[in-house]
């Protein structure tokens, strides 16, 4: 892998966009809302299920108290509430497991090991820039543009991990330019753009960004493979 050493400066931060996919995903995107149209279905018709049952349960537990030679019968009716409750619990953990099995599916339907890129974000440890904004580029067309709020910004400074971008990528050679906007420990504005040259063979393609500012005395942006 090699780095360029292209730089150059910029002080405003672009308005955010959306990447478009080329004709030549088109069936990519057919099979996108296909496999959505699915999940939606399926996460539908089980909180619909576990709607009905809630309800239920709700209209039971708001029934006037029985009179006194009916305690039994109530303290049954609570204890199938309580066993209700569970499996309404159940339900919910099931709907969130299966909207992650499908987002698993779909990812794999959309983005095939063979032409799968994925990259990641991170800032480097100690860093006290204020992340504002990444851009990426591949091959001169915009991929990925995200604007941090302050919990993500909190959430990358005490170790976490932004996959940015997934999408497909031919085999072969290519070229991703990073845009980072920020702001320096002292208030100053920072901005810094590199251009990185990278390799996609037929394996799925996870690349790293790390993030820092001027000040920590580390390079600024580096690329890696994860």
């Amino acid at each position: 892998m090699a780095r360029s050493n292209q730089t150059t400066d910029r002080l405003a931060i672009e308005p955010g966009r959306s990447f478009t996919h080329a004709p030549s995903d088109r069936r990519a995107s057919m099979r996108r809302e296909s496999i959505q149209a699915a999940a939606r279905a399926v996460v539908l018709a089980f909180l619909f299920s576990l709607g009905s049952t809630y309800g239920w349960a709700q209209q039971k537990d708001q029934q006037p108290a029985p009179p006194k030679g009916a305690q039994g019968a109530t303290q049954r009716d609570q204890r199938q509430m309580r066993g209700l409750d569970e499996q309404i619990q159940e339900v919910k953990s099931d709907v969130l497991r299966i909207a992650a099995e499908l987002n698993q599916l779909e990812e794999k339907l959309l983005y095939p090991s063979g032409t799968q890129v994925a990259i990641f974000v991170a800032t480097a440890k100690g860093d006290k820039m204020r992340l504002d904004a990444v851009r990426l580029q591949i091959d001169g067309q915009l991929v990925a543009h995200y604007i941090y709020s302050f919990k993500e910004l909190e959430a990358l400074r005490k170790g976490g991990v932004q996959r940015i971008y997934i999408g497909n990528v031919a085999t072969g050679d290519h070229q991703l330019e990073v845009l980072v906007d920020g702001k320096l420990e002292g208030g100053a504005d920072f901005s810094r753009t590199d251009r990185f040259a990278f390799r996609k063979e037929v394996k799925p393609k996870l690349v790293g960004l790390t993030l820092a500012g001027p000040d920590a005395g580390k390079t600024p942006i580096t690329l890696g493979e994860w």
